[in-house]
């Protein structure tokens, strides 16, 4: 493999009982993160439900962002420009993860903890920007000056390391040309 690589950062709000309740205490707007590999939002993962109509079985999924959970959600894609090797390991962890995927939970009392400024780590356990953020730190992509496990879903927003490209509805950016999404996420920001 030669060249950098893209990989993408998705920062969604849903509007569930559950998101409004993460929202009221991390204050973020789009309050629920995931990783894909490509611009077309076909491989994304994160920790989220596992059934659409139950928040509390929930662990490691790959997301079915056409699905009703996703419907009216707004969203801003993000994209991190790495080495082919960081590549070629975020890819791999996520597809070992995915293939034991019944090994990890969600770590709901790690979030909890979190929002009262305690450190409490589990094992295989993981929220979505802890995820996301150990999935990078992991593979050698520095994006926090910070412990995964202390980041929140707007952190991804106020990091230099990500390059927005779209903010606005999930399903109009499911629509667009992909060739637009600079102007789109340029333009969506200066009208807002």
């Amino acid at each position: 493999m030669t060249g950098d690589y893209e990989v993408y950062v998705l920062l969604t709000d849903t509007g569930t009982l559950f998101s409004r309740t993460i929202r009221f205490f991390t204050k973020d707007a789009l309050n629920h993160v995931s990783i894909a590999f490509d611009r077309e939002l076909n491989d994304v993962y994160s920790f989220g439900r596992k059934n659409q109509s139950n928040p509390f079985f929930a662990g490691f999924v790959k997301e079915d962002l056409r699905g009703v959970l996703f419907q009216h959600t707004m969203c801003s894609l993000y994209k991190c420009t790495v080495s082919p090797a960081a590549y070629k390991d975020i890819r791999n962890r996520i597809k070992q993860m995915e293939q034991n995927s019944d090994l990890y939970k969600y770590n709901l009392l790690g979030m909890m903890c979190v929002a009262f400024k305690i450190q409490l780590e589990r094992e295989r356990a993981y929220f979505c920007s802890q995820f996301v953020a150990s999935i990078f730190k992991e593979n050698g992509v520095n994006i926090f000056d910070k412990p995964p496990l202390f980041v929140k879903p707007g952190d991804f927003q106020h990091t230099t390391k990500l390059e927005l490209l779209y903010h606005g509805k999930l399903r109009t950016y499911m629509g667009i040309d992909k060739s637009l999404l600079k102007t789109a996420a340029e333009s969506s920001f200066q009208t807002a």
